[in-house]
């Protein structure tokens, strides 16, 4: 199992970052040529697929065992009024979850994937990121090492996602932290605030940017100054995904957050990642942007727990439904042209 025994370790991880295997990509792209229709056709599908096989290791790459492991915790930033629903809602979500009545349930199941939750300590919020750090070194520590150990061997592709009240408030300082700008420019309605409570958030944002940019020297501090457990453990998973060549399928603007300062530092994180949709909160469409990660899908959605990546799934099962179904021009017969 894939583990994280220091922040040391954490930032060796992303300074030594695996590569596709590009023999499988060639293959597949080999193949991609000769199947029977002009070439590019199939646009983006022809992407996903190469994409696939590249991370797989195989040129004919496959989804027998693809996961969504929502990642739940509860932040003390909550207590400044920055969402529309209180913290106890986050553990009322995740029995939903396990009851089977939740979004995400019926999402996962229509896509063909399991569903793991994971809860992380939601009777011990984060600390206040306004008043001091999120975390501890060694409560990042065990959220990274949750979320890596979500990372089991065997899985063709990982789907992370979020549960966690006020998540969207870290998630903005980390932009900022990340890529830059005030927070007026990453703070979004997240549940669904207006007026005084979004004006509350982008205070805390900017509160929390002046006590704590200085001192986020690495991916490491940002996250455990200014991210949350489940924010972390998505980073966790995320990098223990990379060491074990396992393809990412991103949800929205909580799970491109908890990548934002990895990538700020090492670019190179997004290579084993695609972005499922673009959410309609409002700093992720800029995030995707800086990240280099063009969505698959733009619906609206702004919902949380890997419903976006959970739809978007489908459309990676039908690239690789076409890429290993179709035949090749010779197979039938068909003049190549």
């Amino acid at each position: 199992m894939i583990r994280f025994d220091t922040p040391a370790a954490f930032g060796a991880a992303l300074a030594d970052l695996p590569p596709a295997d590009e023999a499988s990509r060639a293959a597949a792209a080999a193949r991609q040529a000769g199947l029977t229709k002009p070439p590019g056709s199939l646009g983006r599908l022809e992407e996903i697929a190469i994409f696939m096989a590249g991370w797989q290791g195989r040129d004919r790459p496959r989804i027998g065992t693809g996961r969504v492991v929502v990642f739940a915790g509860n932040h003390g930033v909550a207590a400044r009024g920055v969402s529309a629903f209180p913290p106890a809602v986050t553990a009322q979500m995740v029995a939903n979850f396990g009851g089977g009545g939740a979004a995400i349930n019926a999402l996962a199941a229509a896509a063909g994937l399991d569903l793991a939750v994971v809860s992380l300590d939601l009777d011990r919020p984060t600390a206040d990121i306004v008043a001091a750090p999120a975390m501890t070194g060694a409560e990042c520590l065990a959220a990274l090492n949750a979320g890596a150990a979500a990372v089991e061997p065997g899985l063709d592709l990982l789907v992370p996602g979020d549960m966690g009240i006020a998540n969207t408030t870290p998630a903005a300082a980390l932009c900022a932290v990340a890529f830059g700008g005030p927070a007026r420019d990453w703070v979004g309605p997240g549940t669904g605030v207006a007026g005084a409570a979004l004006a509350a958030k982008v205070a805390a944002v900017d509160a929390a940017l002046a006590r704590h940019a200085e001192h986020c020297g690495s991916p490491f501090e940002t996250l455990r100054r200014l991210g949350g457990r489940e924010i972390a453990a998505i980073a966790g998973a995320v990098v223990a995904a990379r060491i074990a060549r396992v393809p990412v399928l991103l949800d929205g603007f909580i799970c491109a957050s908890a990548i934002a300062p990895l990538a700020a530092a090492h670019p190179a994180i997004v290579d084993h990642c695609l972005a499922a949709h673009c959410s309609a909160e409002p700093g992720h469409r800029r995030l995707l942007d800086l990240l280099g990660l063009p969505p698959l899908l733009d619906l609206g959605m702004r919902l949380g727990e890997a419903s976006g990546a959970a739809v978007a799934a489908g459309v990676v099962r039908a690239a690789l439904a076409a890429h290993n179904g179709m035949a090749t021009f010779a197979e039938a017969g068909v003049a190549a042209g």
